[in-house]
């Protein structure tokens, strides 16, 4: 048992996000309509019944996933996911994450150049987009992923 002045233990990482990550799988994939049951939610997180009641509970709570219930309140069903949901799952893109992938992408074709000259931009594009940094590289990023472009003065 916590002590009453320590914080709880994590739930997030080793219950919630696998159960959110389960259930986003389901409700994007065909193979259930969009609305998977509680029973095939289970397997599809790797967690006992248990741990996964109880992070749809917390889930649900939070607004990251749209359920169905019983009169008396017990899930069976789960309808929908949250945008924030599908950003935290991957089904979406987060500016982080593709600017990531951008820096990625331009060191391999710095690399991979099949010239000197090319190789030499590539590589200075590389650097001049490390040199921004990832906290303006993901406002940059989260821009053109919003479609928002500001245009030159």
């Amino acid at each position: 048992m916590t002590p009453p002045d320590r914080s709880l233990p994590d739930t997030w990482f080793r219950r919630d996000l696998p159960v959110l990550r389960a259930v986003a799988r389901l409700v994007d994939g065909p193979e259930h309509g969009g609305n998977p049951y509680l029973g095939q939610v289970v397997p599809a997180s790797g967690l006992a019944k248990p741990d996964v009641l109880a992070a749809a509970r917390a889930l649900a709570d939070a607004g990251y996933v749209e359920v169905l219930t019983t009169y008396s309140g017990e899930i069976v069903r789960f309808t929908g996911v949250s945008p924030e949901a599908r950003r935290l799952t991957g089904l979406w893109p987060t500016p982080q994450g593709e600017w990531e992938r951008l820096l990625e992408q331009l060191a391999a074709r710095a690399e991979h150049a099949p010239t000197d000259v090319e190789r030499q931009r590539w590589r200075a594009f590389a650097d001049a987009a490390a040199a921004v940094g990832p906290d303006d590289g993901a406002l940059l990023l989260s821009a053109l992923i919003g479609g928002y472009v500001p245009r030159a003065r």
